[in-house]
């Protein structure tokens, strides 16, 4: 196919339909007063060049020479989909596989050697497809493509049994991380076993079943290679800094010589239908609150009604205006929150909504208020203004879908392979502003008025009282956990003995290319009053702006006794001003394309926005607003305070979150606010009254500000707007106060929190270091490159590949002005416990003894090389400015640490280890099922652990 140069869109005819007010359906409607919304969208261009190979592979190349930057991305059409009943999850298992050996590239590298060059790397399968991409420096763009074309075209002869058993218990240990051992985790097997008949696509979950995983063959695994892992059954996608002659050259050198594949013959639509509505509920073993979701059948993806529905759930659930918000959350009070969503994929669809309800209501309650709210719907009709709002987001959301190399290489791969347009998003994004009222209310009658739903009740285990009435009980498959490892011991093995697919080309290592130097970004600042820091990066990528304001006042401050005052505060604010409710400053910020969110943080309380670059002015009025005239009402806060309360037992279902905050507890003791997370206790929230907050709001007046800014704007403009607000502080200086961190006696301790059920154990080493001031911190941060530093970590290839104990396991240091702990984490199989316990300690009493030269050069590389990538997104800048004023570093700071980490050598870090990562100075925490692994465990301590319950208290 010849070259064709796409796509120039503007932006502006797709939001043109914003400009005016969409009538009503219901009359009820027709008295609402106009809202001011933004100026129109400017011109944004997407342009690609798409070929196709001989082979059938199609290419899509975009330049976005900002950066030198390459992402690459390949997209599999195939999916969990093209799975038969008892192969589930084969689609998933695969897409692990592939990223194991392949012919010419050394084994390990596709894992291990990319982060190493710098890169960001991974994989992902859904129901209809599998997706590999990386983003790299430039100088390793060559060698990207050598691995990607390996993994394509020739890696099935490399795998060995002794490989395939190994990564069964990576993919299994995933299954358990994120579904047997995650409150909720088996919702969607439920509900696709009773949406979907028997034999349908649809009718497993993408991850499988462990059974089926655990009968996966060599056979197998070949079959589904032949099947569909050929060129022309795929997408190659290059977005970045790119010549696009040499590009097209180099893809046909890499890719034009892999097979093409048979034939993969398209699957049509297979939409469902249900008769009946049908309840099921399930006793979720780690739940703490009780979950309703109803979820009705849908259309498939390109179907006419998938802008409509998109549409239909936010004016459902996705707006504090919205029916169900109002009902459940507001009148109601059963929920917190209410959560709504269309997905439309290849063969049908499915409508969701989904209610995590206050601790102990009655899901009866719930799903009448539900009802309640579809009717005021029906009633009432779309609200003009609630859907331009929704309009008017779909810009900035589009903007950040596209705001990096990696986000279109990824989304321009997908949308060609499904639908044969890279720019399927725009198009996309044209269909929804043009849906109308009477659109939305169509689709609604065709698929949600008086329609049958799968209706689920995930409650607490022992709570069964509290499910929908008439529900049956779900079945699930669950794991037995039985003790030890022998059984199940795995390793990579020796490699495979293949004869080798020839090649006309070299298919040897390339070399890197010219290494780019890296340079810190121009950052800017200007004076405001009260002695204000703003701080900021021009970058005219994409019209967007995305900016801070910082006030240094989080829960460190907090009044004793009521930890979680500033998280609170933070809440309020997201709650409406003097003159505005909730839902009238929620319409305001999106009717401008706006996201404007408060939060807190142990330091701080932050406004977070994102919008527009030409309605900047505008969002700064309303976070002015929102900071100057705080919503006190007594409703609000009660509902607000309920909400945290209910946030605060929802996070106690988390194994590792359970892990985290104990281990707090135990470096910094219940007296200081590290030991304490931000948003409180459930007792000290309990405590909080309105006159608290509003105490606490008056002091932040003597805190300092800061403002950061990145995105189309310029600093006088930021200047000028950010005035006004920054007139509002300086009062007098709000004194941090002093806390003592307790004296650190818990070294070679070891603590276990009994989760019975657990089908993953979460270990936890560590111990306090020093605060990110420290003249070491930086070097600590190398120090720990090596054995925690993602995938590429030691932890991680032993734990994981070598091993197959876990799906990952990292280790670092976090950030902070006072001493901060030092964490290796990871999630285990329950039955290896004992033997990675083991295996972590023995790497932390050799890490510096056993640090080399070969090693420091590997780190120093990995690091210099990830800098190029340190400033790529909006997110990253904004990250960049937020430590220059966090902990007063220069404005090259970067450029410094760079220079320190060139001239680390091998003795630094043997010093830094041995004074901060001496593993006899560690503590030992563990979350897991007491009754098959506390022997584990003792036996590891050599004798009985101290227990604690899971708020971290000691047990008596």
């Amino acid at each position: 196919m010849a070259a064709r140069p796409l796509l120039t869109t503007a932006l502006g005819l797709i939001l043109a339909a914003c400009a005016a007010q969409p009538s009503a359906v219901a009359p009820g409607n027709a008295g609402t007063a106009p809202a001011e919304a933004g100026e129109a969208a400017p011109e944004f261009d997407l342009a690609y060049e798409k070929f196709t190979l001989g082979n059938g592979l199609e290419v899509i190349l975009h330049v976005d020479a900002s950066d030198p930057v390459v992402a690459v991305t390949t997209v599999i059409h195939a999916g969990s989909n093209r799975e038969r009943p008892g192969r589930t999850g084969f689609a998933h298992f695969f897409e692990h596989m592939a990223f194991n050996d392949s012919e010419n590239v050394p084994r390990g590298w596709n894992r291990k050697a990319i982060p190493d060059w710098g890169g960001d790397r991974n994989g992902g399968t859904w129901s209809d497809g599998t997706i590999y991409y990386e983003a790299v420096p430039k100088d390793a763009f060559d060698k990207i493509l050598w691995i990607d074309s390996d993994r394509l075209g020739y890696m099935i002869n490399t795998v060995t049994t002794a490989a395939l058993e190994r990564e069964k218990q990576v993919v299994k240990n995933e299954k358990r991380q994120r579904v047997d051992n995650a409150p909720y985790g088996y919702t969607q097997e439920v509900i696709r076993t009773a949406l979907y008949p028997e034999g349908h696509p649809y009718s497993w979950t993408v991850i499988g079943s462990l059974p089926d995983l655990q009968a996966a063959t060599l056979d197998d695994l070949r079959e589904f290679y032949d099947e569909y892992y050929g060129a022309a059954n795929a997408t190659l996608a290059i977005a970045g800094d790119i010549d696009l002659e040499e590009t097209r050259r180099k893809v046909e050198l890499w890719f034009g010589e892999i097979r093409s594949g048979p034939d993969v013959a398209p699957l049509s639509p297979m939409p469902v239908e249900l008769a009946a509505t049908r309840k099921l509920y399930f006793e979720d073993n780690f739940a703490t609150l009780p979950e309703l979701r109803l979820t009705f059948p849908a259309v498939e993806a390109g179907h006419p009604d998938e802008a409509a529905l998109t549409v239909l759930a936010d004016l459902l659930a996705g707006s504090k205006t919205s029916p169900l918000h109002e009902v459940i959350v507001e009148a109601e009070q059963l929920a917190p929150a209410v959560f709504g969503f269309s997905s439309a994929m290849e063969l049908a669809g499915e409508l969701v909504f989904s209610v995590r309800a206050n601790a102990g209501t009655d899901l009866d309650e719930v799903h009448d208020a539900f009802m309640v709210a579809l009717g005021t719907f029906e009633r009432e009709g779309v609200d003009p203004l609630d859907l331009q709002r929704i309009k008017a987001g779909q810009e900035t959301a589009l903007y950040g879908e596209l705001a990096t190399v990696l986000g279109k290489s990824n989304q321009m791969a997908q949308d060609n392979e499904f639908f044969g347009d890279p720019a399927r998003s725009l198009a996309m994004a044209r269909r929804i502003a043009a849906v109308t009222a009477g659109d939305v209310m169509a689709a609604y009658d065709r698929h949600v008025r008086g329609k049958p739903a799968i209706i689920t009740s995930f409650v607490p285990k022992g709570s069964g009282e509290l499910a929908l009435e008439g529900s049956e009980l779900a079945s699930v498959w669950i794991e037995d956990v039985v003790e030890g490892v022998s059984a199940e011991e795995v390793s990579q093995g020796e490699e495979a003995d293949y004869e080798r697919t020839p090649s006309r080309h070299d298919r040897s290592e390339p070399p890197f290319g010219e290494l780019p130097l890296f340079e810190m970004p121009e950052i800017w600042e200007a004076a405001l009053p009260n002695e204000a820091r703003l701080v900021g990066m021009e970058s005219g990528e994409i019209p967007l702006v995305t900016y801070d304001v910082t006030i240094a006042a989080g829960s460190w401050f907090d009044p004793a006794g009521k930890a979680g005052t500033a998280s609170l505060l933070a809440r309020v604010l997201n709650e409406g001003t003097a003159t505005r409710s909730a839902g009238e400053l929620e319409q305001a910020i999106g009717l401008l394309g706006a996201r404007i969110t408060a939060s807190s943080s142990v330091d701080d309380i932050t406004i977070n926005v994102e919008a527009p670059a030409r309605n900047f002015e505008k969002t700064v009025e309303i976070v002015s607003e929102m900071l100057a005239e705080p919503r006190w009402n007594d409703a609000d806060f009660a509902r607000v305070k309920s909400a945290a309360l209910t946030s605060i037992r929802d996070r106690e279902a988390n194994p590792a979150a359970v892990a985290n905050l104990a281990f707090n507890r135990l470096v910094y003791g219940d007296a200081h606010p590290l030991g304490i997370a931000p948003d409180g206790t459930a007792g000290t929230v309990a405590g909080i009254t309105l006159e608290d907050l509003q105490e606490f709001y008056a002091s932040l007046k003597g805190a300092p500000v800061r403002f950061h800014v990145v995105g189309d704007v310029t600093p006088g403009r930021a200047e000028a707007a950010f005035g006004a607000i920054a007139a509002q502080f300086g009062g007098p200086d709000l004194v941090r106060p002093s806390f003592a961190i307790p004296e650190q006696d818990d070294a070679g301790r070891v603590y276990f929190i009994d989760v019975p059920g657990s089908k993953q154990s979460v270990l936890l080493i560590g111990k306090l270091t020093i605060g990110s001031l420290h003249p070491d911190a930086t070097g600590l941060q190398f120090a720990n490159e090596k054995i925690g530093g993602g995938i590429s970590g030691d932890f991680a290839q032993v734990l994981r590949i070598e091993k197959g104990y876990t799906y990952g396991a990292v280790s670092f240091v976090s950030e902070g002005v006072e001493p901060q702990p030092y964490r290796a984490i990871t999630s285990v199989r329950a039955n290896a416990t004992g033997a990675s316990l083991g295996i972590m300690r023995d790497m932390l009493a050799t890490y510096g003894a056993d640090y080399s030269a070969e090693d420091a050069e590997t780190v120093r590389l990995k690091l210099v090389k990830q800098a190029s990538r340190a400033n790529e997104g909006l997110g990253d800048k904004l990250a960049i400015l937020r430590t220059i004023t966090r902990f007063g570093r220069s404005l090259t700071y970067l450029e410094d640490e760079q220079q320190a980490l060139l001239a680390m050598t091998v003795p630094d870090y043997q010093r830094l280890i041995g004074t901060y990562l001496g593993e006899s100075a560690m503590t030992y925490l563990i979350v897991g099922d007491a009754e098959t692994q506390l022997a584990a465990v003792e036996a590891f301590a050599g004798g009985p652990v101290t227990r604690l319950d899971t708020r971290g208290s000691p047990l008596p």
